[in-house]
């Protein structure tokens, strides 16, 4: 049997630095989806598809999203989980909060649609939810179809901020990128763990 998930705000955070730390996170020389050269690589998918990390991010993510915003709404793959997590979390807990997935480029039949799940009326406020930002272009490209489709979107929220230009980019496009942690934590974390 697993333990029981932490039930403090503090110690939630806490378990989640350290499964990213420990699960998310790789130091060595990488390509990211931006195209830029890391010796950072964070992959958090590891944490959000476990039921215990899912969990956690869902009641954290939750505390960020805006208190107008009738729905979560993400770019797949990253988002997938968030979303679905923050919007079930939202309903264990009395809110409505629905989630919506952001498709890279339009069904390619059918209704040809950018955006998958209940869709709010327009002018409706949505809250962006991302795994991880660098330069910001995965959000952007969300944000872009969501505006587009009538939609008020004024936050993004990520787990892990690269510190790369993405919270710049964001401003840029009148945006507010919160995060639940910053790379250098993650990587601090890791290291810590990794001396002897």
């Amino acid at each position: 049997m697993a333990p029981p998930l932490p039930s403090t705000a503090p110690e939630q955070r806490q378990r989640l630095l350290d499964l990213l730390a420990e699960r998310a996170y790789r130091h060595g020389h990488f390509t990211l989806a931006s195209g830029r050269s890391s010796t950072h690589y964070v992959n958090c998918k590891p944490v959000s598809l476990s039921g215990e990390g899912l969990a956690l991010l869902a009641a954290r993510m939750l505390d960020l999203v805006e208190p107008q915003a009738v729905a979560v709404a993400g770019l797949t793959l990253g988002a997938d989980p968030l979303v679905s997590g923050v919007a079930q979390a939202a309903a264990l807990a009395g809110r409505q909060l629905d989630a919506l997935i952001v498709r890279k480029e339009a069904k390619g039949h059918g209704t040809g649609a950018w955006l998958e799940g209940p869709l709010p009326e327009p002018g409706a406020a949505i809250t962006v939810l991302e795994d991880v930002v660098t330069t910001g272009g995965s959000s952007l490209k969300a944000v872009t179809q969501l505006r587009q489709a009538g939609y008020s979107v004024n936050r993004v929220v990520t787990i892990v901020d690269r510190q790369e230009g993405g919270e710049a980019a964001m401003a840029a496009a009148g945006l507010e990128l919160v995060s639940l942690f910053l790379l250098e934590e993650v990587a601090a974390t890791r290291a810590a763990r990794q001396q002897p």
